[in-house]
């Protein structure tokens, strides 16, 4: 006789005494049965006409849980936390911003010893000149090997000499700053705590070492000279250098030869060489190098022929051919004065002008 949990005719044939099937392990709880898609009908849902045996059951609106919702809270927390450090720290370091040195200057005219040389055309007298072997413009002006340094990559050194060098090209051969018409070329590589410096060298130019414009850029005065050929002759060198940490450095030494003529002349008027020195340091943090911007700490200029009689302060007033320096020099100048630089002038050596 069959036990109570037995078919009544017995144990089936080759199938598991005590009627211990393979689905005795399965275990339909109650999370099993409410996540079933189908639910069969009560019997008085199916003693109603129509009423289907079956019915489908709406899906369970199930919420994230609670693995997932901790992965998402950890990782807006860790996304939240790389912007912070990216907006507070943009270059991984801690070092304090330094303040922006304002620009030192010196610029001293170089007077001729007689009259100015001139000839019929620029070509002449660039070649019995020094010049005779200078690049043109902004070919002058080559980039050396760059190399990186303890605290900046090849990358930042190669962005401090290219922003430099723009800043040559747009404060020393655009033919609008040489003219006097615009400063904003130059203006707008300058790191903006210099900005109010340049502003006042723009509005009210003096040779007090601080707000000389000729200090920043080089411009001509335009009811003199002009222009005679496009082709300024440039000779010099770009050198790059850590200084401390946070700050990179780089000079520039270069001399600028142009043709002028008078403004207004005719052109088989005669046309005179003018020279310009500048001997240029640059500074760099961080926030210059990714604006790509500057700070111009010290600029010291040597101009001429110019007659020393004559303010360099706002505008550079070439003496052109055949003409000579006035009678004269600078207005004198008080050592005791900390606002005010000592006025100088130097002598155009006769080995600088072309020999036609």
């Amino acid at each position: 006789m069959g036990g109570p949990g037995d078919p009544p005719e017995g144990t089936p044939e080759g199938g598991p005494v005590g009627g211990e099937d393979e689905y005795r392990s399965v275990v339909f709880d109650e999370s099993f049965v409410r996540a079933a898609r189908l639910q069969e009908s009560s019997a008085r849902e199916r003693m109603t006409d129509h009423a289907p045996a079956v019915r489908r059951r709406p899906p369970l609106r199930r919420g994230l849980t609670r693995q997932a919702l901790v992965l998402v809270v950890l990782i807006l927390v860790a996304f939240g936390t790389a912007i912070y450090m990216g907006v507070r720290h943009p270059y991984g370091t801690d070092e304090a911003q330094q303040p922006v040195e304002p620009l030192r200057m010196t610029v001293i005219p170089l007077s001729p010893q007689g009259a100015v040389p001139g000839a019929a055309d620029a070509e002449t007298l660039f070649a019995h000149s020094p010049a005779a072997q200078y690049e043109v413009g902004a070919e002058g002006i080559p980039l050396p090997a760059a190399r990186s340094t303890a605290h900046f990559s090849d990358s930042q050194v190669v962005t401090a000499l290219t922003t430099v060098k723009d800043y040559l090209v747009r404060s020393s051969l655009y033919p609008e700053v040489l003219d006097s018409s615009e400063v904003r070329p130059t203006r707008a590589l300058l790191d903006p705590g210099q900005l109010d410096q340049f502003d006042q060298s723009v509005d009210h130019p003096t040779a007090d070492g601080r707000h000389a414009l000729t200090g920043w850029l080089v411009r001509f005065d335009p009811t003199r000279a002009e222009l005679a050929d496009p082709k300024i002759r440039v000779q010099g060198n770009l050198t790059a250098a850590e200084t401390d940490p946070a700050t990179l450095e780089v000079t520039a030494d270069h001399t600028f030869v142009y043709a002028l003529r008078p403004t207004g002349a005719p052109a088989g008027a005669e046309v005179s060489l003018f020279t310009v020195r500048r001997e240029l340091t640059f500074r760099f943090d961080r926030d210059d190098l990714r604006l790509h911007q500057t700070q111009l700490v010290v600029s010291y200029v040597q101009a001429g022929p110019l007659s020393c009689a004559e303010d360099a302060a706002d505008h550079l007033h070439p003496l052109l051919a055949g003409q000579t320096a006035k009678a004269g020099g600078p207005a004198g100048t008080d050592p005791f004065a900390t606002d005010s630089a000592t006025a100088l002038c130097g002598t155009l050596a006769a080995a600088a002008e072309p020999k036609v």
